[in-house]
């Protein structure tokens, strides 16, 4: 297990659950804009017409929290569309977080099945799923296994399917960040996050037909949440060693989120891309 994997899969746990709060009170707006970003329940309908009367097979890759299937009900109008419940397969190396995502899954998705493992290390069944999506899941896969993980990501897929990836382009903040405080704090010779662009060329490279949407919005903090957006950073890159005053002091870090912070408070600028995956 690669370090930023391990210190992912720490802090995804029950004593890392205030970080993963902190995180949250500005990440949880990432999955409430993908929700909105198209148009979900004609999706998921057209699926469902292709397997007629049975249910969709989903399965989540590094589910974490649920919070994407959550917001595609409560944001996304999902719970009105006309399909039958969705079988869901709940993904992750962490036992914690398949705990949580099943936790979080309401109408019409149902748990059906969890793998608690990497998706590198993952052994699709058979008749695969008709829709397999990872929402800001593939950060901390080392560069050297992304290929294995895509074929596995592509192997999921049955016949028909479709795949999902939901992930930081190079110029949006999660990438953006990760990198100037890797320049700043180290330790030297870590990975940086692997980016959209990556992904996309490497299915690609492959032989995937992959289809970009560019979801573009800010994450925002008021000039008093101070402590949350301290949480948030140290969230993105799985390390509370240093403080927001420290990351602030840090070159080039912080003339990084000297461009972030604003008389109002902090807006940190998402540019993602929807990956929708074929072939």
């Amino acid at each position: 297990m690669s370090d930023l994997l391990a210190r992912s899969s720490a802090h995804w746990s029950e004593a890392g659950r205030a970080g993963m709060e902190a995180f949250y009170t500005l990440a949880t707006e990432d999955y409430r804009h993908l929700a909105l970003a198209r148009d979900w329940p004609a999706l998921f309908e057209a699926a469902q017409a292709r397997v007629g009367d049975r249910s969709l097979r989903l399965l989540d890759v590094a589910c974490g929290s649920g919070k994407f299937p959550d917001a595609l009900v409560r944001h996304g109008g999902l719970a009105e569309a006309a399909i039958r419940p969705v079988e869901t397969a709940l993904l992750d190396p962490s036992a914690f977080s398949i705990a949580e995502a099943r936790a979080a899954l309401r109408a019409p998705f149902r748990p059906a099945a969890e793998f608690e493992t990497t998706l590198q290390d993952f052994a699709p069944p058979p008749e695969g799923y008709d829709i397999v999506w990872a929402t800001h899941a593939l950060y901390a896969i080392p560069r050297a296994e992304l290929g294995p993980a895509l074929e596995r990501f592509r192997a999921a897929i049955a016949p028909g399917g479709l795949g999902l990836i939901a992930h930081s382009a190079e110029a949006g903040h999660y990438i953006a960040f990760h990198r100037r405080y890797l320049d700043a704090f180290g330790p030297t010779g870590a990975q940086p996050y692997v980016s959209a662009e990556t992904i996309a060329d490497t299915l690609r490279e492959a032989g995937a037909k992959v289809a970009v949407q560019m979801v573009a919005y800010d994450s925002v903090a008021g000039a008093d949440a101070s402590g949350a957006v301290e949480g948030y950073l140290q969230r993105c890159v799985f390390d509370d060693r240093a403080s927001l005053a420290e990351m602030a002091d840090a070159a080039p870090l912080s003339g990084y989120l000297a461009g972030c912070r604003r008389p109002d408070g902090w807006r940190f600028a998402q540019r993602v891309w929807v990956m929708t995956v074929t072939g």
